[in-house]
């Protein structure tokens, strides 16, 4: 008996009792469910800036959850630990299972320590999108904040689903070539692309460019995202695409990538420079 996975563009085909690419989403009883549900490796609670938010409740705190899985391969992940090295193995045996109710209720406690709700990050939240729909619909009922911190890798099925439950979103926008996103992430730059078009008419939405050198550290690169980025709001309706906020992050060197200098101060600030040629808000990061 098998199963078709239906949360990203890989639409991986599932045997019984096997997981697909991202270690995570399992066939049982010829139906796909996310083996990570309520597994959870890693609980903080954080500044919303770290996530990073620029511009939803700056100066609040927001307990941060994740669990283990990924649906790329980034070599220079920082948490790969617990995403898709050869140590998750390791981090999902030591998963301590906290249901939603509990996980809202937590949030709940920290209200008077600056908490405004939870944010779904440092693994991949989508491929369990399944916790994260649950758990956040007990949030809002709560009168709390959702945020989902992403690599935007899912279908908008997925999206759909989990919109009316999502307050703020931090996607990763990579790059900009489709050699970059399939050879070097091993990922889908189409799907990243219509999963931010869309979630940008649905909640507040942020996006976060890593500058890798000799990948996507161009002007050229740049001036195409941002010149994308601020077309999203004339293009899909909504909001303008120019008060979308763009993190042009640092890289340093880490898990397999460590062939690579770390991403020079002054390309930043340049980089972050060209973006705000087109877009309001644009924030150096890691520098």
């Amino acid at each position: 008996m098998m199963a078709v996975c239906e949360v990203c563009f890989r639409r991986c085909v599932v045997e019984e009792g096997k997981t697909g690419f991202c270690g995570v989403r399992v066939c049982r009883s010829g139906k796909i469910v996310p083996e990570n549900y309520g597994r959870i490796t890693s609980l903080a609670l954080d500044p919303i800036e770290k996530k990073p938010l620029a511009r939803f409740h700056p100066g609040s705190r927001i307990l941060s959850v994740g669990s283990y899985g990924c649906n790329l391969r980034c070599p220079f992940c920082q948490n790969h630990e617990i995403s898709w090295s050869s140590q998750a193995m390791r981090y999902r045996e030591r998963a301590e299972f906290i249901s939603p109710e509990e996980l809202a209720e937590t949030a709940a406690y920290y209200r008077d320590r600056g908490n405004i709700g939870i944010a779904f990050t440092y693994n991949e939240p989508l491929v369990g999108y399944e916790y994260v729909r649950d758990t956040a619909r007990l949030v809002h009922a709560m009168g709390m904040k959702n945020v989902l911190v992403t690599n935007g890798t899912a279908s908008l099925q997925v999206l759909e689903e989990l919109g009316p439950y999502i307050d703020a979103m931090n996607i990763d926008l990579k790059g900009f070539t489709d050699r970059y996103y399939a050879d070097v992430l091993k990922g889908s730059r189409q799907m990243v692309m219509d999963f931010i078009a869309r979630a940008a008419q649905i909640c507040h939405v942020e996006l976060t460019t890593l500058i890798i050198p000799g990948e996507n550290d161009t002007e050229e690169e740049m001036r195409e995202i941002s010149r994308w980025i601020a077309g999203l709001g004339d293009v899909y309706g909504g909001r303008s695409g120019r008060e979308i906020p763009l993190h042009i992050s640092r890289f340093f060197p880490q898990f397999r990538m460590t062939d690579r200098p770390a991403t020079d101060v002054r390309l930043i600030y340049r980089l972050a420079g060209i973006a705000g040629e087109q877009l309001a808000y644009v924030y150096p990061g890691n520098c």
